[in-house]
């Protein structure tokens, strides 16, 4: 298995930064189609894009639009063939921002290359071949 840097790995998160913005911005506009509604519903939805992005797009596709970006996948550690189920994928998703970077500067000392929020996952970040895309 070949496994993604650190700088890899920072650099798919600022894409899915940037797309997640471009999603907020997008809802933006199409709310103002509709006139008035309500900055309850404005916020649910702002709220739903940040905490389900990365877990929805992980147990689906595999990774995020910044893993595809770059080549990356997650995984299953026990079986790299397999994604991970979407409670997984959230739970990582919360360690990851509850640990913020501590969990990424751990990857360096892991032989896997796994964070902090991988391991309790039971994940692994690789890099995919065409072969394994719609794994």
């Amino acid at each position: 298995m070949n496994y993604p840097s650190l700088l890899n790995r920072i650099k798919a998160t600022v894409a899915d930064s940037f797309v997640m913005v471009l999603l907020i911005v997008l809802f933006t506009y199409i709310f103002t189609l509709f006139g008035d509604i309500p900055d309850n519903v404005k916020m649910i939805v702002v709220l739903f894009i940040f905490v389900f992005y990365d877990p929805i797009l992980i147990s689906l596709l595999g990774g995020t639009i910044g893993h595809m970006i770059f080549g990356l996948r997650v995984r299953s550690v026990k079986n790299p063939q397999k994604k991970i189920i979407f409670p997984i994928a959230l739970l990582r998703f919360i360690l990851k921002g509850l640990l913020g970077w501590i969990s990424l500067l751990t990857i360096t000392g892991d032989e896997k290359k796994r964070a902090i929020h991988d391991m309790a996952a039971n994940s692994v970040v690789v890099f995919y071949t065409k072969e394994e895309e719609y794994a």
